[in-house]
């Protein structure tokens, strides 16, 4: 075989690198273009249903016009995973953000709401943030906990102002951890199961990036738990 034929073969066996940026928006045109479809049939559907006075045909169109919204929303949720962050920063007391953080939390996992011990320390400070956009970071984490290689045991959720920092650490028990977290949260795409892409620590990760923050995690071996910590610039000391 000629060195021209190994150069080609070579090439050809090469992963090919495409920046996440590249992906998103193919993505965002991708889910344009398919919730335009979407948006048809579902129209399509609304007529059906009208067509018919039959209660078990409605039945059927009214489940397949919900059936064709969730398909709908699943690819918003993507779109918005991959979106450009844009900040609309404002003063809050730390104190506060973790209050209003207890209060989401109990109302999207209520079953959960007791597996977490909270400790909030250190007196008042603000931080400079958008809550909007910041507070569904900190649920994502939580949700990861819930969720994933959960062991026995409560949650513990650390909140505490050092200096010129925010910060907070949940520390989870996991006795069969099997993942790494060197690059936590490096990784789009990684893991994906039904429903879910990989994207959610990634889009953590920005979040946190954006506001000027640090997130990392590390396996405590001894006790058995994952610690994640997130670290935030603290605004003016109330």
């Amino acid at each position: 075989m000629s060195s021209s034929s190994n150069s080609q073969g070579e090439n050809s066996a090469q992963e090919i690198q495409v920046p996440l940026a590249a992906v998103a928006g193919f993505v965002r045109q991708l889910s344009h273009d398919l919730r335009n479809h979407l948006n048809a049939a579902e129209l399509q559907s609304s007529y059906l249903g009208e067509l018919s006075d039959d209660a078990e045909m409605k039945d059927e169109v009214k489940r397949l016009r919900g059936m064709l919204a969730e398909m709908s929303a699943s690819l918003q949720r993507v779109t918005q995973a991959l979106a450009a962050i844009r900040l609309t920063l404002m003063p809050y007391e730390a104190v506060n953000f973790v209050e209003d953080l207890r209060r989401k939390l109990a109302m999207e996992f209520p079953e959960e709401t007791d597996a977490i011990e909270w400790k909030m320390g250190g007196g008042k400070a603000e931080l400079n943030i958008d809550p909007q956009i910041l507070q569904p970071a900190f649920l994502e984490i939580f949700a990861n906990a819930f969720q994933h290689e959960r062991g026995p045991g409560a949650l513990r959720a650390t909140a505490e102002m050092n200096g010129s920092e925010f910060t907070f650490t949940l520390t989870e028990p996991k006795t069969n951890f099997s993942g790494e977290t060197e690059n936590w949260g490096r990784r789009p795409f990684a893991q994906m199961t039904h429903g879910h892409y990989g994207l959610g620590l990634p889009r953590v990760l920005d979040i946190i990036g954006a506001h000027h923050g640090k997130l990392h995690a590390h396996y405590d071996s001894g006790s058995s738990s994952l610690v994640t910590t997130v670290v935030l610039p603290l605004g003016t000391d109330g």
